[in-house]
């Protein structure tokens, strides 16, 4: 009697956090009582590629509703830089996620 070859296993690739395609890296701003609402739109306006200050308006409007919003998606090193001149706005941001 012949026994066949055994199949090789192969393991699938994991996926990492560093990088590569997935899903989108979010900058949450949470509500906090302690900035103005023209506070936040001026520094959602300063540092949002985009975003003017009546845009910042609304967005702020949204944290103060929701108690968060998702105020820019998309690649880690931009995600990193834009949560990072955030908080040092005075934002009070949630940690960055997928």
């Amino acid at each position: 009697m012949t026994v066949a070859p055994a199949t090789p296993t192969r393991e699938r690739p994991s996926r990492s956090s560093g990088g590569g395609t997935g899903d989108a890296w979010r900058v949450i701003v949470l509500n906090d009582n302690h900035n103005t609402f023209e506070g936040v739109a001026a520094a959602l306006s300063r540092v949002l590629p985009g975003v003017d200050f009546d845009q910042g308006m609304t967005l702020a409007n949204r944290i103060h509703s929701a108690g968060q919003a998702v105020v820019w998606s998309g690649h880690r090193e931009q995600a990193e830089l834009y949560w990072q001149g955030l908080e040092d706005f005075g934002l009070t941001m949630a940690p960055l996620e997928r």
